[in-house]
């Protein structure tokens, strides 16, 4: 409960700022839900896939 209340108090500030938010550690499908109900609609974790090494960049 305290990670969900803390998650929309930055996406709601952030918002009110005009700024995007990008979730990072998202890795469940529940999580990124979540997060886009609640209007982050960007993620980056191992749900999508796991970290590479730089020279992929």
């Amino acid at each position: 409960p305290n990670d969900a209340a803390i998650a929309c108090t930055i996406i709601t500030l952030a918002s009110s700022l005009g700024l995007d938010v990008v979730a990072e550690g998202v890795e469940t499908e529940g999580q990124r839900a979540f997060l886009l109900r609640n209007g982050c609609q960007q993620f980056q974790g191992y749900l999508f896939g796991r970290p590479g090494p730089v020279e992929w960049l």
